[in-house]
Order: structure tokens, then sequence, then C-alpha cells
């Protein structure tokens, strides 16, 4: 365009014709349309590139996020987790969009320009461009500093968002220690330590602007003087004097422009970082090359050969050897910490042992694919966890293929169908976030109808009627006499109430197996089982009286 208008100058200054006016207007128009036509492309194809880009990285990120271990989630906070996958994900892809959209445009208009610049006049040229050095330099200084301080803004950001979400997660014990203030207070302390961090950012790219206006208008100076001297010189024509400063102008945005690309690119860059941290981080449970297929149907036969587990340098298990024969129901008692769900977890491959074998119909559960394993275990933890759905999607969740007749029947063997008559929509009624309008032993009862539904080979019952009293305890095992039987069944407990009619007992204590035996024979030993015993039939009277 800049070329048209100094052509056009050039030819009504020589000789004024109406015609030539609206030849060159109209080809400026053409020339406008054109431009305004590839400018739209352009944004359309870079921007809808960065939301397919946005979209690949948020599914492998939350793919990679579920495949993770649970040795990860034990060292990285869910708050900072969330920042990564959302805040940092939105800055890559506005370098990835805005920015290399912004980047081609500029670098293609100063290549163009410069071009056609250095045709008309050299040594103007390189005048008007004696300030680009300086740019440079700048950009590389500010583009630095930017990207340690916004690397510094985001573990803020993520501390913030760990702080709400612990504060949300635990507001029951918040109020129950009057502790709303206090927990406002800390907030309001994080939060103004990240509003000063991004006012220091600020101030650092508030002075970044006004160094490129300034390099800029320096260059305008040059130009102006320069290329006036040419054209009092005869050098060069009034249309290439015009045509100079229309390409100066036209290098006005994609000089603010640059500086603006670096900001992007560099918070970019800090915010890839960090979500390839996440990325880069490896499962230690992971199936074989060549899994073994699982016997059909499993028996459910259990070895333990020798196994140890340590987390770092803690042991949780000592070379534990033991046998679960299938289709009994075995109990494993002992004190908190012994190392019982430790024990449990290593049956699903939750963890893998350091050392020693676990078995499964004599084949070492890591030849087995984790998942196909995991299918034909039903598994209830210490801690359970309900989504914020339908009771009876909750109690379906994992069993895709489960009618309401079979979830019915499967909460009615987990004592749970009473209270769900008592909901206003029964099964369809919708719990809160965690299931926080359930209470404890609800929630149990919730996760044990979800295994039961799984019509599991193996059973395993991790402490899983801790939360109700031993009148619906009772009624619950005896509802789930008929789940049992056949079927490989493992429970935990501190109760003996829970565990005395197992087929066998162990009893854990520091990682080791202290005592083994029926409720009787263990009764007899007068070892810590039936220490246990007494205390809890003296608690039994106590409460009779």
């Amino acid at each position: 365009m800049p070329l048209v208008i100094r052509a056009g100058i050039d030819s009504i200054t020589t000789s004024f014709s109406t015609t030539a006016v609206f030849r060159f207007a109209g080809l400026l128009l053409a020339l406008s349309a054109v431009k305004g036509l590839f400018q739209y492309w352009m944004r359309l194809i870079l921007v809808g590139i960065s939301r397919d880009v946005e979209y690949d990285i948020r599914n492998d990120f939350f793919a990679q996020l579920v495949r993770l271990d649970s040795g990860f989630y034990g060292r990285m906070r869910s708050g900072d987790i969330m920042a990564r996958a959302t805040n940092d994900l939105n800055q890559v892809r506005m370098m990835l969009g805005p920015g290399v959209m912004y980047w081609c445009e500029t670098m293609f208009l100063f290549l163009c320009a410069a071009s056609i610049m250095l045709t008309v006049d050299w040594k103007l040229t390189l005048l008007a461009l004696i300030p680009a050095p300086l740019v440079t330099v700048v950009v590389l200084y500010y583009g630095r500093l930017i990207h340690e301080r916004f690397e510094k803004i985001q573990a803020m950001f993520s501390d913030i968002s760990s702080r709400v979400s612990e504060s949300l997660s635990s507001v029951r014990l918040l109020r129950a220690f009057a502790q709303e203030n206090a927990e406002v207070t800390r907030f309001g302390r994080l939060n103004k330590e990240y509003v000063d961090a991004n006012v220091d950012l600020a101030w650092k790219t508030g002075l970044f602007q006004p160094l490129l206006q300034a390099l800029i208008g320096l260059t305008f100076l040059v130009v102006l003087w320069a290329g006036g001297m040419r054209l009092l010189e005869g050098s060069i024509t009034i249309g290439s004097f015009v045509m100079f400063q229309t390409y100066m102008n036209m290098l006005i945005w994609p000089m603010i422009a640059f500086g603006w690309v670096i900001n992007l690119t560099q918070r970019g860059v800090a915010s890839l970082d960090r979500i390839g941290e996440i990325l880069d981080q490896k499962p230690t449970i992971v199936a074989p090359a060549a899994p073994r297929p699982l016997p059909s149907p499993l028996e459910g036969r259990i070895e333990f050969r020798d196994v140890t587990l340590r987390y770092g340098a803690a042991e949780a298990l000592h070379r534990i050897s033991l046998e679960i024969s299938a289709g009994k129901t075995v109990a494993v008692v002992g004190h908190t910490g012994s190392g019982k769900s430790s024990l449990v977890s290593l049956i699903p491959r939750l963890h893998d042992p350091t050392s020693g074998v676990v078995a499964i119909d004599d084949v070492d559960v890591r030849e087995f694919d984790p998942q196909a394993l995991r299918e034909r275990i039903g598994f209830v933890p210490q801690e359970t966890f309900l989504f914020s759905t339908t009771l009876a999607e909750n109690i379906a969740f994992g069993v895709k293929s489960a009618t309401r007749e079979q979830i019915e029947e499967a909460a009615r063997k987990a004592g749970l169908d009473v209270d769900i008559a008592a909901f206003p929509d029964g099964y369809d009624t919708v719990i809160g976030e965690r299931g926080i309008t359930l209470s404890g032993g609800q929630k149990q009862r919730c996760a044990i109808a979800r295994a039961i539904l799984r019509n599991p080979a193996i059973l395993i019952l991790d402490d899983a009627l801790a939360s109700v009293d031993t009148v619906t305890e009772e009624r619950i095992l005896r509802s789930l006499e008929e789940t049992m039987a056949g079927r490989t069944t493992i429970l935990i407990s501190h109760r003996v109430s829970t565990v005395r009619n197992a087929d066998h007992i162990f009893v854990i204590e520091n990682g080791r197996i202290a005592e083994q035996g029926s409720h009787d024979n263990l009764v007899r030993q007068r070892g810590y089982y039936a220490d246990l015993y007494e205390k809890q039939l003296l608690e039994e009277e106590i409460e009779a009286a």
C-alpha cells in the first residue's frame, strides 16, 4: 500500500488527473480488502490452532493425572495441579494463538517493509534501523526479567489455589474450631503477596512499553530529519518520502507488538515448563509390555511371598508371607499404623512391593494389566469418596451396564436401602460434593454397595464398617453373608465383632504377622487379639449398663 501511495503522489505531482486519483484510490481500497481478508483467515487459523492445541494438552494433562499413582499425589498439592490445569494452560494458549499470530505478522511486515525501503534509499533505511539493536537489548533484558517474575507469580497462584481447595474441603472443621476469621486472614495474606507480585511485574512491563515507544520516536526523528534533507537535495521524490513515513507508521504497531509478544512468549514458556513437569512424571505402576490374561473365572487364591514394602525410608511391611484360600473370608487386625491397609493395597496393585511377590492364582500380579486386575476386585477403602451426583450413579460407578434392580439389590445387601427410602428422591437423590449430605455410615455403605455391584472375584473391605454402630454392623454383615459365600473376602477392622466369624484372622504388628488363627484359637493365645477382644467385651457391658 505505501508503494501505491508513492506512485499516486508522484503521479499527481507530475500531472494532476482526477482519473488517476480515483484509480489509485480504488487500488488502495482493493488492497485494503485483500489485506483484511488475509488477516481474517490468519486470525481464524492461528487462533483455531491454539484452541486445538489447548484441547489436546488439556486431554493429555488429565489422562496423565489419571495414570499417575498415589506417590505423586502425596508430593503434589491438588491446588497446584489445578493452577497448572487452568491458569498455566491459558498462558500456553495465549502464546500459541495471539503470540504466534502477532509474531508472524510483525516479522513478515518488518522484513517486507525493510526490503522495500532498502531498494528505494539504503542509506536512509539504515539510519531508520539504527534503534533496532537497542530494541533487541531492551527486549532480551525485560524478557528474562518477566520470565523470572512470572514463574514466581504462577507458584504463588498455586499456593492460593491449594489454600482455597483445603479450606473448602475442611469447611466443617473450620467452623467446629471457630477458625473462619483466622482462615480469612491467612488467605488475605497470600492474596496480598500475590497482588504485590503482580503489581511489581506491572511496573517492570510498564517501563518496557515507554522504552520501546521512545526508541520508535527516535526512529521517526531520524527519518524526518534525514529524509527531509534527502528530499531537499533531490535524492528522493516526495512520494518516496511519504512512503518512508507510511512504512514507519506501519512499523509502529509491530515494534510495540514485539514487546507484547515477548511478554506472552515468556509467560507461555514459564507455564509450559510447569505443565511439562506433570507430563514428564512417570507412573510407577504400569502394565507389562505383554500382560498376561487373567484366568476366567478368577478363583481368588492369594499368596504373599516374603513381601517387604517401604515408603521412602519407612518400612510398612517386613517379609510378610501368608496364603488366602480361594472363596474364604479372612480378616486382618492390628492397631493404627501397623500396616493393614498397606498389605491389602498390594493386591490390586495400588502399590508394588519393594521386594517379594504378591500372587493371585499362582501368578505374580505384576504380570497382569493393572486395569484388568482391578476390574475383578471390589475394594472399599478407608476414606470413602462420593461424587456430586445421584445415589444410583454413585453406586453404579464403574459398572456401565448396571440396571436399577441390580443397584437396589446391592444397596439392600449393604444395608443402605432403608436410608435411601427416607430420601426425598430415593435413588435419584443428588448428594453434595464428596457426599457431604450423607452421614459417615451412609457413605461407607454406599461404597460397599458400589463394590458389591461389580460382582468381584475378590472383595476387600478396609475398615468399611468403622462409621456404623454395632447393630447396623451386624445387619450389614448378615446381608453380606450371601455375597461373601464362595468369594475371597478380606476384612480389615479394629472391631472383633466384625472379624470373629472369619475363616482365618491375621494380626499385624509393626508390619509383621504377630498372630494368626481362628477367633477361638487367638483368644486362647492370650495375645494382642485376646486383649482387644476383652476390652471390647468390657465396653459393650458398660454401654449395656
